[in-house]
């Protein structure tokens, strides 16, 4: 793959929209559908993850997951507070609709650091790597709180994210730990039973749907390693997005560290746009992006044409006005460098749709 970080913004921006197209039209093939059909036919938990806006939190990535398959929802450092009315509402619906289809819910809730430099953990917390594991806690015991605490239809999942390797931490109930950057590729066939003593109370099924995740995980750890030994590696851990995306139906960008992606969630929207753009500032001054421009994208999805579709562009419009005015106001001079695109998604077929000028 090419070093698309240093290359021009109008090259980076038309790099982008290629790779959406892209990915919309794979994930219409009829082979990706039939894939995801027999993936799901076989795994029928839905998983969903909440994880940071950090462009290197990239969960299926890691995991060697099929697109379309995570549902993912993230924030500044993966903070979530259930009682946001937003949040709450879209937890609630996306777990309903998964009830109703006869399917149960796993819940990886995530924090990530890394291991050789503080400084590369999460911004969002200080780089306090206590603090992010307290709050997945709290995410955790919220979600008990609406969904019960037995876990026989919802599970929530504390999992750790260490962004030097990409590997995942599995945190149990009562405390224990399953850090898969301590096992190798070749010990894949143990996890089945590690997995079961680590989590008693998690359903057997949901285990299994868990299972191809971790083996993938281990795989992945496998390839970054011998990145690492080719010294591959060093670019893909520092920051290096060059793009701010607000909003949902970004699930295109299977290429990490591109970009910081910031849900819709929170009542104060402001303060995770304020640390995004002191990012990418932070990015150009430091050299690892060109200070030629950055882009802000803004994307709503929506289910049906119509009203759904109609209310997706207000909505789009206005996540993209107020965030280029936090820009504008609290960065003049990187405002100045800004290039600004809005869009919906077609949620069923994973196509972007500009709504730039409309």
């Amino acid at each position: 793959m090419i070093d698309i970080h240093s290359k021009p913004i109008a090259q980076r921006i038309a790099w982008l929209f290629d790779l959406a197209h892209r990915h919309g039209e794979t994930f219409r093939s009829p082979e990706a559908w039939l894939a995801r059909e027999h993936y799901l036919a076989q795994h029928p938990t839905a998983i969903a993850v909440l994880k940071c806006m950090d462009g290197r939190i990239n969960i299926p990535v890691a995991t060697n997951t099929p697109p379309g398959i995570l549902m993912p929802f993230r924030n500044l450092g993966g903070m979530f507070d259930l009682g946001w009315p937003h949040l709450g509402e879209v937890l609630a619906h996306h777990v309903l609709r998964m009830v109703g289809s006869g399917r149960r819910v796993l819940f990886l809730i995530t924090y990530h650091w890394s291991k050789a430099d503080p400084k590369r953990g999460c911004a969002g917390f200080q780089f306090d790597k206590g603090a992010a594991m307290a709050h997945t806690q709290e995410i955790r015991q919220q979600v008990e709180h609406i969904f019960g605490r037995n876990h026989a239809t919802v599970y929530p999942l504390v999992c750790g994210f260490e962004t030097d390797e990409d590997a995942l931490v599995l945190h149990g109930a009562d405390g224990t730990t399953l850090d898969l950057a301590t096992l190798s590729a070749d010990e894949a066939e143990g996890l089945k039973p590690r997995l079961a003593a680590l989590l008693p109370d998690m359903q057997a099924q949901m285990r299994a749907d868990l299972l191809p995740l971790l083996q993938g995980n281990l795989d992945h750890i496998a390839q970054v390693r011998a990145q690492a030994e080719r010294q591959e590696r060093l670019l893909d851990v520092e920051h290096r997005e060059w793009m701010i995306c607000l909003g949902r139906g970004f699930d295109f960008l299977h290429t990490p560290n591109q970009a910081l992606i910031i849900g819709p969630y929170s009542p104060d929207l402001a303060d995770p746009l304020r640390k995004a753009a002191a990012i990418i500032q932070n990015n150009m001054a430091g050299g690892r992006i060109p200070d030629d421009g950055f882009l802000l994208l803004a994307s709503v999805p929506y289910d049906e044409v119509g009203v759904d579709r109609a209310r997706a562009e207000l909505k789009s419009r206005f996540l993209s006005s107020f965030a280029a005015g936090v820009i504008n106001c609290e960065f003049p001079a990187l405002a100045g460098k800004m290039t600004k695109h809005t869009a919906v998604l077609d949620w069923r077929s994973r196509q972007l749709e500009l709504i730039d000028g409309k």
